[in-house]
């Protein structure tokens, strides 16, 4: 039955066909090139958001690098600063005749007239005392 309504169809050649089919195929010449450039563009800016994103991470973990290379010094800094507070306490003590005395008479055993110098061995366990 399909058989027998079918009728063939016959192409109109006239102008407003060809320009038609002229038209049609530039729009998927134009869409095939625009898809084109469209994916051309994706990969530019894939591998350019790709180099961005690494430079990104090396330069967090090289910022970490320094916040603690930043921290150690600044603990080495503040021992520094204490140490420097000894030593300008130990100057000042120094200017002192008494403590200069007090020093020469422990550490090179030097006396005052009529002293007599006793060198007694320091032990933790004999004495049953604690140093103070």
């Amino acid at each position: 039955m399909s058989g027998l309504n079918k009728q063939k169809v016959t192409a109109l050649k006239n102008a407003f066909v060809f320009s038609r089919a002229r038209k049609d195929l530039f729009l998927a010449r134009h869409k095939k090139k625009l898809y084109r450039r469209l994916g051309a563009f994706m990969i530019v800016a894939l591998i350019l958001s790709i180099g961005l994103m690494s430079t990104l991470y090396s330069r967090t973990a090289h910022l970490e690098e320094q916040k603690l290379a930043k921290e150690e010094a600044e603990a080495t800094l503040a021992e520094l600063k204490q140490q420097q507070k000894q030593y300008e306490e130990e100057l000042k003590r120094l200017e002192d005749d008494e403590y200069i005395a007090e020093l020469a008479r422990k550490k090179y055993f030097l006396s005052d007239d009529g002293e007599i110098i006793f060198n007694i061995p320091e032990s933790d366990g004999n004495s049953g005392k604690s140093k103070e």
